[in-house]
Order: structure tokens, then sequence, then C-alpha cells
């Protein structure tokens, strides 16, 4: 792959990563309630499910899905009822944010499934990586060595901005310790979740 290729993906890789999803809302809520270190497992997590798109993506079968009505349906419904249920919990959330003990007893392997499933869900990602894919890939070369690179650079960035959005979260959270805040904090990203399973609702492939 030629360097300015790469450097072109990056760039449009950087602005993937950093629009408003549904990965952004997860780790920013983590951040602010659980803090930066005890978030991390949020994090890989939702690496974990943009891999697993990845790999889709490359085997081929993404584009299947892509152009399967039924079956990106099948994806979609089920992102939004996930996202819906992230919503309403959020909303129900009565805790606040920890700040004098950081370690909290939430469990990390909740946070991890959850942070999963929120990539895992998104049929978006998927869509957007059939239609980017193609156009930074040389069809004269190899196309594995092509796809693992991207493969990389995508999660790399992905883990990057998703840290840069916990650590920005963490930090604000030292300075909300109220019950009252938090709740009202809570029920901000409680509509934000629902706000992105709205937007996946309306998505089109």
């Amino acid at each position: 792959m030629d360097l300015h290729v790469w450097v072109a993906y990056i760039a449009t890789a950087v602005i993937f990563s950093l629009s408003p999803g549904s990965g952004a809302v997860n780790s920013i809520s983590n951040g602010l309630t659980h803090g930066m270190k005890k978030s991390l497992i949020s994090i890989l997590g939702l690496q974990l499910g943009l891999t697993f798109h990845i790999i889709f993506v490359g085997a081929g079968i993404g584009a299947l899905v892509a152009e399967s009505a039924i079956a990106f349906s099948v994806i979609k419904w089920v992102g939004v009822a996930y996202l819906i249920w992230l919503g309403i919990q959020k909303w129900r959330d009565t805790s606040h944010v920890i700040v004098t003990h950081p370690e909290s007893a939430y469990p990390s392997s909740v946070m991890l499934y959850k942070s999963l499933l929120v990539n895992l869900t998104n049929p978006k990602s998927i869509v957007f990586l059939v239609a980017l894919f193609p156009q930074f890939i040389d069809p004269q070369a190899p196309h594995l060595p092509q796809l693992i690179i991207l493969g990389v650079t995508t999660v790399t960035i992905d883990t990057l901005v998703m840290i840069f959005y916990t650590a920005m979260a963490a930090r604000m959270g030292k300075w909300v310790r109220s019950d009252k805040a938090m709740r009202r904090l809570n029920k901000l990203f409680g509509s934000a979740f629902l706000g992105c399973g709205a937007l996946l609702a309306v998505a089109k492939a």
C-alpha cells in the first residue's frame, strides 16, 4: 500500500471515529461514571466489536449484508433494540460518579460485554467499511496485507479516540459530585443512546 493512500485512509478513519455515535456515547458515559482506569475494559469491548466487523467485511460477508435487505434489517433492529434498552437503563440509573473510590464494584465483565454489543449490533459500521475499504485497496496487489493494514489502522485510531473521549469525561466527573447532577447526566446520556437507536432505526443500507 502506497504511503499517500494510507495517509488518506488515516484522515478518513479519524473522521469516522470522531463522528458522534453509540461508541462515543458509551465511552463518555463510562468515563463519567467509572473513571478512566476502570473504563479501559469498555474500550476493549468496543474494539472487539469493531474488529469483528473488520474481519466480517474482509472475508467478504459484509458485502452480502450490505446488499441484503433482510440481513441488514435483522442486525439493524437488534442494534436498535439494544441501544434503546441501554437508554432506558441509563434513564433509570440512580448511581453517582465514583470520585473517592474509582475502583467501584461494577463488574468489569459487564462493562466489556455491554460495550462489545454496542459495536457488534451496529450494522452501519459494516456498511461503512464495505463502502470504504475498496476505495483504498489496490486490486492488482494481494488483498490480505492491505486489509490487515486498514484493519489495524482503523482499530488503533478508534482506540485512541475512545480513550480521548473517556479521559475527558473522567476529568469532568471530578466536578460532578451531587446525586442530582448525576441523575441529569444519566438522563442526558440515556437520551443520547435513545437518539443513536432512533438514527439506526431510520438508517438505510
